[in-house]
């Protein structure tokens, strides 16, 4: 039984997923950190106070959730532009140089290059 657990811990790809999540999560937090520290009061100084938290419909603190929407876009605009877009254009670059230079053809194994030698040589004597 603890053989098992420990095949199933040590499995490459259970080791990638804590490591993805581990580094998702302090990425996380540089997200959170650039929206809520530099992009939001941004936007507070671009359009007035970015803070709906005080708009109630009756009971229903409406606000607040405009206020997680708008979170929830700022964070999604800031990954989408400051990520996805700057390794989609590293990514295509590098398919372009890729496309540009093929890889010089390997080298011969040594077999064929006795059998090579050797041709050359019954050449050379016939």
């Amino acid at each position: 039984m603890l053989k098992g657990f420990r095949d199933f811990i040590m499995r490459g790809n259970v080791v990638d997923l804590a490591v993805a999540v581990v580094i998702g999560g302090a990425f996380g937090q540089v997200v959170n950190s650039l929206v809520a520290d530099v992009l939001t009061p941004l936007i507070g100084a671009l359009g007035g106070a970015p803070d709906f938290s005080a708009i109630k419909l009756g009971p229903i603190a409406l606000g607040k959730f405009i206020n997680t929407v708008v979170n929830f876009l700022v964070v999604g605009a800031a990954i989408y532009f400051l990520v996805v877009v700057p390794l989609q254009e590293v990514q295509r670059r590098l398919k372009k140089e890729a496309e540009a230079s093929p890889p010089p053809p390997p080298e011969p194994p040594e077999e064929v290059k006795l059998l090579r030698e050797i041709l050359s040589e019954l050449r050379r004597k016939a």
